[in-house]
């Protein structure tokens, strides 16, 4: 599986001390897609999936609206799914949950065709150079066209189609710019990268994430929702609340392993090798092993 690939080489990494982020199209979430995978969540909010970020489009007479776009070698594909949906022409705007490529890549190619909105960080990421040293790769400025237009600060709301809109800044998880976008009527939530569902997350230290402040942030968004809630997440299936409330478990409980490890003394080494509860375990099941994930906690602490 291209998560365990990817784990073992991060692994390694976490234990020199170096920070990561899974930017590289060969270092992808998923195996390469011809097309997206579409599966209806309500009347008029759908889920896409590719290879990158889970895609929700809304649509109805008013156009169409994205959160998230994927890679940008996805984008010829997206383009005709949109095209399916309702036509490029009608698509009005596109949300980018945060700055990473594999969820603001497809940016290049939508973003002259609808107007971009974030919150403000992400707009000076995508305009700034950012590094990935574990792959030595180098995320260049993005074109003007390319970047959100439209930022906020802490909330926004959009009316489209008899949809309420509302995203939300939840500071200081993922990354410093990250957008969980709420369908009121449609009772729908895209948690972006808040969510991996079913496997450890990838938290961005480097661009101000946490564990800790992620763990906050998720219950904040699972006191907002009820049972009947349909979840997209960033990573991995559909979800509904009760999947939420598991991995916000697994956010507390090994953030809490890992700090009582620290607190006797142990380093990160001794950590890592000493590793988690079995409870654990089927959460490495996916992107990240156990002792890479145990290095971003306790980069967290």
């Amino acid at each position: 599986m291209v998560f365990k690939k990817v784990g073992i080489a991060l692994a390694a990494a976490l234990i020199s001390g170096q920070a990561f982020w899974v930017q590289a199209e060969n270092h992808g979430h998923k195996a390469d897609a011809p097309a997206f995978r579409t599966t209806p969540v309500s009347e008029q909010v759908l889920l896409l999936q590719g290879k990158g970020g889970n895609i929700a489009l809304l649509k109805g007479d008013q156009g169409m609206l994205l959160v998230d776009d994927d890679y940008r070698h996805l984008s010829p594909a997206l383009k005709e799914e949109l095209n399916r949906q309702g036509g490029l022409d009608a698509l009005t705007y596109v949300i980018n949950t945060h700055w990473h490529g594999d969820h603001t890549q497809g940016n290049l190619a939508l973003g002259e065709h609808a107007r971009i909105v974030a919150h403000d960080n992400v707009r000076t990421r995508l305009l700034t150079r950012q590094e990935i040293k574990l792959f030595n790769m180098v995320s260049e400025p993005y074109p003007e066209s390319a970047v959100p237009s439209l930022t906020y600060d802490s909330t926004l709301t959009l009316h489209m189609n008899g949809e309420t809109v509302k995203l939300v800044h939840y500071p200081g998880g993922h990354t410093d710019g990250d957008t969980v976008v709420f369908f009121d009527e449609a009772n729908v939530v895209h948690t972006g990268d808040h969510f991996f569902n079913g496997f450890f997350p990838f938290v961005d230290v480097d661009s101000g994430g946490n564990v800790l402040q992620m763990a906050d942030n998720v219950k904040a968004i699972l006191d907002r929702i009820n049972d009947d809630t349909r979840i997209i997440p960033g990573h991995g299936p559909l979800a509904n609340k009760a999947d939420l409330q598991a991995f916000h478990e697994m956010l507390v409980g090994t953030a809490a392993e890992v700090k009582a490890m620290k607190d006797q003394g142990m380093n990160l080494g001794q950590i890592q090798l000493k590793g988690l509860s079995d409870r654990w375990d089927a959460w490495a099941d996916g992107f990240l092993s156990t002792r890479v994930w145990i290095g971003i906690v306790y980069a967290s602490l």
